[in-house]
């Protein structure tokens, strides 16, 4: 389902579809979204899930809270930990309702106010800060008819794709592993070295492959927006259907 053409979109969502090669799937009710395009041969997927932002724990989201309300009351003094260049995130309505081991920044990974007190941090004239972000889990499926699959699996944050591992199958199948027969077949396969393990010009080229495919900066900074908004649209759906079982 393409949700641009059902759905009205923020303005900062629709420009990065306009202008992407991606076309958006987004059925409403489900927490995974999904963009897909051609590249030559390949037919790529990335996909992501709002469980990344339900799973922020309660403390965790208070102080996201706290640092958008410091840079909407006051753009140019944003601590730190809130300069991210991450997507427009609106306001979370609804956080820590799952857990499930979706990754969340860890406590000592952030930065308090009175941390930035350095003025040769500070925003300068005419600049612009960005509001923060939380880290996406993204996994990446690059495709090629009779040559088998690269699935990729990347965090999105801050504005970058951080690769975390990269797997090749002859079997696309076995990518995804949808049953316990081809699950059982995945683990009995070596599915190569932790990313961090490869020599550094081969990371360098892994990601520059990644960047001419269009999974870069733009869409790093695009799917926490996304998710944000999405989140945000479910749990009014949610309410809505509650809400209606209750009176009926």
């Amino acid at each position: 389902m393409e949700m641009r053409d059902s759905e009205k979109l923020p303005p900062s969502i629709t420009d990065f579809l306009d202008s992407s090669p991606f076309q958006l799937h987004d059925t409403p009710g489900q927490e995974e979204v999904s963009l897909t395009r051609k590249f030559g041969d390949e037919t790529i997927r990335v996909s992501f899930s709002i469980a990344d932002l339900n799973a922020i724990p309660d403390q965790e989201a208070e102080e996201y809270d706290e640092d958008k309300a410091l840079y909407d009351e006051d753009p140019g003094q944003v601590p730190e930990s809130a300069q991210s260049g991450g997507g427009n995130t609106k306001g979370i309505t609804n956080q820590g309702r799952t857990d499930g081991g979706n990754f969340a920044v860890a406590p000592e990974d952030r930065v308090a106010p009175s941390d930035t007190d350095d003025p040769d941090n500070e925003t300068g004239a005419g600049e612009t800060s960005a509001e923060p972000t939380f880290p996406v889990r993204v996994n990446v499926l690059i495709e090629k008819k009779g040559n088998g699959i690269m699935q990729v699996e990347a965090t999105a944050q801050d504005g970058e794709v951080v690769i975390e591992n990269v797997y090749y199958f002859k079997n696309a199948e076995l990518a995804e592993a949808k049953t316990a027969e081809l699950d059982w077949k995945r683990k009995n396969l070596y599915e190569g070295p932790p990313f961090g393990n490869l020599d550094e010009d081969l990371q360098v080229l892994f990601e520059r492959y990644l960047d001419e495919r269009g999974i870069n900066t733009a869409l790093a900074l695009w799917v926490p927006e996304y998710i944000d908004f999405k989140e945000q649209r479910e749990y009014v759906r949610w309410l809505s259907n509650v809400k209606a079982f209750v009176d009926a």
